[in-house]
């Protein structure tokens, strides 16, 4: 047959027999060309389809026939077409429900349809009947809106659901185009996706597209259109299976899921089942910087750190291949700083009633400080290795007085062994002399009740009952507070050396006292025979000798001091001193030693002491003193004394140079001297303020400092109260 597009047409005079003959007829006949358009139809035809032979002649069967057409004429119509054999069909008209037969014979003129009003039963004409109701049945099942069209979109066949949603008879769309019902048509964009859907769907590939319709005014319905090709047996497209299904209220709880997602923390992301990325919440499009059309597909992995990228890809594709859970941590960069922080990504997979996956949901949640920490911990493990690993410092971990971990340094320490350390033979109190035993039991108060213990000295016994000099200092662990850590430092070379330091001054002090003594008296009696002599201006230089002689006396006193000090050796007598009258005495002899300065006392003590008179003006002597020469620019020094129902209070301020408040505690140790240039300026051993000190604790009392650099200080001692004068 030919497949031009000219309407041919059947005349009255080139046909008046042919003509004759069909209008005589008893049924419907109809004459159509190779478009399907109608060239001849007869009287009955024109009654059937309630059109005028102008209105028919000339038009689409599709179009203007909706009474006849069905998808079983449809398909007869591209057979008898195709294959030039005349073909018989029976149906049941959707439009009008009545049965129809007819029986199509190619001609020259075209394809000649002969229906027949209600014909006799044929063979299998019960089957046919069958297949007819089963086609309706299933159709009119169906909850999905679904119409069969021509693959140019000419309505062929249509179910109650979808002419329910546009409010249309079946009449009156069938063989209308599907793109000119109102769902369609209300928006030409629409219309225009629809057209090239069908396009492509003609070409025998399945479409699937979602649209937004408006069927009614006031009425916004989000669609979901799935287009399928219906082929014959040589493959060829007969029509299209249009099924659209409405997912108005999937869509809203989506869009209400996607404002709740947008609202929390996390970064949401959702894949379809092949991986490409779809959406993206705004918390993740803030961060990155990105919009949801630059994170589509693999453009989100513009924000990935490169590093990751591979093992990210790699992860991807093993969820995907198996449907199992994604977890990854990676690193996403920041739109705003540039700055990566690390993330952990998850990933879901959502399935369908068949199983089958139909998204991905995933979160990345923000794990940098914990990564941070991590690493800070790793560094942490890293450092207290080297630490365990130490030959220098001993580790031992404890609860209570047993050690139940220790490192090699500790065991070697002490002599035991790794059995000894597994069997549980070692213990804390047991390794503690005796005289260190209170001083020990002390720091597990403090253990106990502060969770630490500050480094103080004490000694060891060792596996060998030998005696160690350790410095000690203690903190509970973190995850196991009733379990502490402790390092021991060997201090046994301190010991040593302080030993020796403390022989060398002992004997310094001793073997310089007598010479020093010799010196002294040697020049008084020099002195005394000069002046008899009449020798006065040489009598008086060698009064000048007599002031350095006492300097280095006083020097020699403090060493002999310290040497007593250190073996509990420095001797107190006990008497009733009379504290009032000791300061005054003290300070008109600084006084006048010192006329440059003015020393001013307020107050009164009105206490008697218990204690060595001597010790007690060795001790406001040196604060005065120090007093004096640490104020070079300021002449006042100021001595206060009070009291109260038990105690007796002295504080001697000047200000002078001040002391930093870091050394506060250091200046009371032996030979320690702050470092300051003007400080070291003024002479001295740094012995003075560690006897007073001592002194001091040794009469019951106690001696604080209080001082600002360049602004002086205040020394003060607190001595308890015996009796009122």
């Amino acid at each position: 047959m030919s497949h031009t597009k000219q309407t041919r047409r059947i005349t009255h005079a080139s046909r008046g027999t042919l003509l004759h003959i069909l209008e005589a007829l008893p049924g419907a006949v109809l004459v159509i060309d190779d478009d399907a358009t109608i060239v001849y139809a007869n009287a009955h035809a024109q009654a059937m389809t309630g059109a005028t032979p102008g209105e028919v002649v000339g038009t689409s069967l599709w179009r203007c026939a909706p009474q006849l057409v069905s998808p079983q004429l449809y398909q007869a119509v591209q057979q008898a077409s195709q294959t030039s054999n005349p073909i018989n069909v029976a149906y049941v008209s959707p439009a009008t429900k009545n049965r129809l037969h007819v029986s199509l014979s190619p001609t020259d003129e075209g394809l000649v349809l002969f229906f027949h009003g209600d014909p006799e039963p044929l063979p299998h004409q019960e089957a046919w009947n069958r297949d007819e109701r089963m086609y309706r049945d299933l159709l009119e099942s169906c909850a999905d809106a679904v119409t069969l069209v021509t693959p140019d979109g000419v309505i062929l066949d249509i179910n109650q659901p979808t002419l329910a949603g546009v409010h249309r008879r079946r009449e009156e769309v069938i063989g209308t185009p599907l793109t000119e019902l109102p769902v369609w048509s209300h928006d030409p964009m629409v219309q225009q996706q629809l057209r090239a859907a069908m396009a492509q769907a003609s070409q025998g590939e399945t479409v699937r597209f979602e649209v937004s319709i408006h069927p009614r005014t006031g009425l916004s319905l989000n669609m979901v259109m799935t287009i399928i090709p219906h082929c014959d047996a040589r493959q060829q497209v007969e029509y299209l299976i249009c099924a659209s299904q409405d997912i108005s209220e999937c869509k809203h709880a989506e869009n209400e899921l996607r404002t709740l997602v947008d609202a929390i923390p996390q970064l949401v992301w959702v894949k379809r089942p092949d991986g490409f990325s779809e959406y993206h919440n705004q918390r993740w499009c803030d961060y990155t910087g990105m919009t949801p059309e630059q994170a589509q597909g693999d453009g989100w992995m513009q924000a990935l750190h490169p590093d990751d990228r591979q093992g990210v890809l790699d992860a991807w594709q093993v969820s995907l291949h198996t449907g199992t859970p994604y977890e990854r941590e990676l690193r996403l960069r920041n739109g705003r700083t540039g700055a990566y922080r690390w993330f952990l990504a998850r990933a879901e997979p959502c399935n369908n009633a068949q199983g089958q996956i139909v998204k991905w949901f995933g979160s990345n949640t923000d794990i940098d400080e914990q990564k941070r920490l991590e690493r800070a911990l790793r560094q942490s493990q890293e450092r207290a290795n080297v630490l365990m690993d130490s030959s220098i410092i001993g580790i031992d971990i404890s609860k209570g007085e047993q050690i139940v971990d220790a490192n090699d340094t500790f065991l070697r320490m002490t002599g035991y062994t790794r059995e000894d350390l597994r069997a549980g033979r070692i213990n804390w109190m047991q390794m503690t002399p005796p005289d260190y035993r209170e001083r020990t039991l002390q720091a597990q108060q403090e253990f106990d009740t502060q969770q630490l213990v500050m480094p103080y000295e004490k000694e060891l016994l060792g596996k060998d009952g030998s005696r160690l000099p350790v410095i000690v200092g203690r903190v509970a662990l973190p995850s196991n507070p009733a379990q502490g850590i402790a390092f021991v430092l060997d201090n046994s070379a301190r010991k040593e050396l302080e030993r020796r330091k403390d022989d060398l001054i002992n004997m310094a002090s001793h073997e310089l006292m007598t010479p020093l003594t010799a010196v002294k008296l040697q020049a008084q009696i020099v002195r005394r025979h000069l002046v008899k002599q009449g020798l006065h201006e040489a009598a008086e230089d060698l009064l000048g000798l007599e002031e350095p002689v006492a300097q280095l006396e006083h020097l020699v006193g403090e060493l002999l001091d310290i040497s007593k000090i250190q073996t509990d050796g420095l001797e107190y007598r006990q008497e009733m001193v009379d504290l009032d009258a000791l300061l005054r005495e003290i300070t008109d002899t600084m006084q006048y030693l010192n006329p440059s300065y003015t020393l001013v006392v307020r107050g009164a003590a009105q206490t008697t002491l218990i204690g060595d008179r001597k010790r007690l003006r060795q001790i406001f002597t040196n604060l005065i003193s120090n007093a004096i020469k640490y104020s070079p620019d300021a002449k006042t020094v100021e001595i206060d004394l009070s009291t109260s129902s038990e105690t007796v209070t002295i504080s001697v301020r000047d200000y002078g140079l001040g002391i930093p408040r870091e050394l506060h505690d250091k200046i009371f140790e032996r030979f320690y001297r702050a470092a300051g240039p003007r400080q070291l300026a003024v002479p001295g051993l740094g012995m003075g303020l560690s006897i007073v000190a001592e002194i001091v604790k040794r009469h019951g009392g106690t001696i604080m400092v209080d001082s600002t650099v360049g602004e002086g200080s205040t020394f003060t001692v607190t001595f308890p109260r015996t009796r009122d004068v």
